[in-house]
């Protein structure tokens, strides 16, 4: 048995694969984001830990002994977020997160300190990024700053917790704009811009790697024994694991809260001008590619809350009666938390265009799926300006359980998309084979593979026709009104 714990934005899975991966318990618990000003994103580490015990404690409820039964942990989580602790490894601040917006010109002046920045870390400056926020940090909160002894991304963050180590894996660390992407190390030249050093840093290990192991009072609360705990990944990387992208030009799409177009590369092969993302991948020696939409199923869950249904699948069964044949009147930019490829405005904003009298709860929600659409329609566009070659496109996320936006998202990117089985787990269940690889020490081609296909959504060719110019349509909305965000 192997136990993996994904840390997301808006809760904490876990899961128990058995031996012959076959998933034998999962439970969650939600959590929530706070925005206390325009741009800003938190959560507090506390509530990580919390919703992380309340999770076990499900599992345990019913499974007792297929947690006495594991043999090791895996992580994966959210990735940039900021986590600062003091001397006494004690919370400074709420962490920010990897979708918040303050941050834009401590991004500008990483780059003009740091004229070499693309070129160590293979990826422009961002403000969802972890390094920037340091710098945000340093110059509105100086004493927050001054008392930083250990910056941790999320998921390391409960690794503290469960084992007393400070330690990360490569795939997550590739995304705090402080390491040195193609060799796989911490940028003491970056770190260096941001008024830190390499002992403001966790211990680097690659994601199948063992960091440490359960520590005696955890272990005795979750009713385990003092296993292993594995370095994992962040949770595009974990989920690539989980779905069996590791092998040059696979892909998936991810239907999170925000959305992931990944590819893996087996050389680093970076293009950040493109506002493309090149991390270390969280197998050793492999790499990958990736286009972030910063709002995708959470632009379908505020869409619900804001026409009253009482959850995402009732207004789904409402959109899903509107007539495809022919094309919205309605368009949508879902940047409700701006956006990164390839805009990387972090001042982008949500648009509703075309409303009449006639538009209805339905008309807005499938305004909704098909602009999350287009915008991973930008986002393969700036995949494949830089070089990369896609090939079979495979879907995860919880967004992944409607069979009416995978045919959106089809005709819209004009490609088959496959959905796997047990798909909708995601990183939970790449983290659980990260720990299998570390516990067994077996290959990574053997235990990351693709699980079977549950179904293939092709495009829909009538739909494909009108989606071509309504994509055309939504890229020169934005341009032409980008200048009012």
């Amino acid at each position: 048995m192997y136990l993996g714990i994904d840390l997301g934005t808006s809760g904490v899975k876990v899961i128990i694969l058995d031996d012959n991966d076959g998933l034998v318990a999962h439970a969650s618990s939600p959590l929530i984001v706070s925005r206390p000003t325009p741009l800003w994103s938190e959560q507090h580490p506390n509530d990580w830990w919390q919703a992380t015990n309340l999770a076990i404690a499900e599992l345990k409820r019913d499974n007792a002994d297929c947690l006495k039964q594991v043999k090791a942990i895996g992580l994966s989580g959210q990735m940039h977020g900021a986590t600062l602790l003091d001397n006494e490894n004690k919370v400074i601040r709420p962490a920010i997160l990897w979708n918040d917006g303050r941050c834009a010109a401590q991004c500008k002046e990483i780059e003009q300190s740091e004229p070499n920045t693309r070129a160590i870390t293979g990826n422009i400056a961002m403000p969802g990024f972890t390094a920037p926020k340091l710098v945000w940090l340093k110059q509105h909160e100086p004493d927050n700053f001054n008392k930083v002894a250990k910056v941790l991304l999320p998921k390391d963050y409960l690794r503290f917790l469960m084992t007393g180590d400070f330690s990360s894996d490569m795939s997550d660390s590739a995304g705090t704009l402080w390491l040195d992407v193609e060799k796989r190390q911490w940028s003491e030249r970056m770190l260096a811009v941001t008024g830190l050093t390499t002992e403001h840093m966790p211990a680097l290990f690659e994601g199948s790697d063992i960091t440490g192991h359960l520590n005696t009072e955890v272990a005795k609360k979750w009713g385990m024994s003092e296993v292993p705990v594995i370095a994992g990944g962040g949770d595009n990387a974990a989920g690539a694991a989980g779905i069996g992208v590791i092998t040059p030009n696979e892909a998936f799409l991810s239907l999170g809260t925000s959305g992931v177009y990944f590819v893996a590369n087996e050389t680093y092969n970076p293009n950040p001008d493109s506002a493309v993302h090149t991390f270390c991948h969280c197998i050793p020696n492999t790499w990958h590619q990736m286009s972030v939409v910063l709002s995708a199923a959470s632009c379908l869950t505020w869409v619900t809350k804001l026409t009253g249904f009482s959850d995402e699948k009732s207004l789904l069964d409402e959109v899903a009666k509107l007539d495809f044949s022919t094309p919205s009147p309605v368009m949508f930019l879902p940047y409700l938390s701006g956006e990164r490829t390839p805009h990387n405005n972090p001042n982008a904003q949500g648009v509703f265009f075309g409303l009449d009298h006639n538009t209805d709860a339905a008309v807005l929600g499938r305004a909704v799926l098909e602009g999350v659409a287009f915008a991973f329609a930008d986002g393969q566009e700036a995949l494949i300006a830089s070089g990369t070659q896609i090939d079979q496109v495979s879907v995860i996320g919880g967004g992944a359980r409607s069979a009416l936006w995978g045919k959106i998202l089809a005709s819209v990117l004009n490609r088959p998309l496959t959905y796997r089985k047990g798909a909708e787990v995601g990183p939970a269940f790449g983290a659980a084979r990260l720990a299998k690889i570390g516990a067994t020490k077996l290959a990574a081609r053997e235990v990351c593979y693709a699980s079977d296909v549950d179904f293939v959504i092709e495009p829909d060719s009538v739909m494909q026709d009108y989606y071509t110019a309504q994509h055309k349509k939504h890229q020169q909305l934005y341009q032409s009104i980008k200048e009012h965000f």
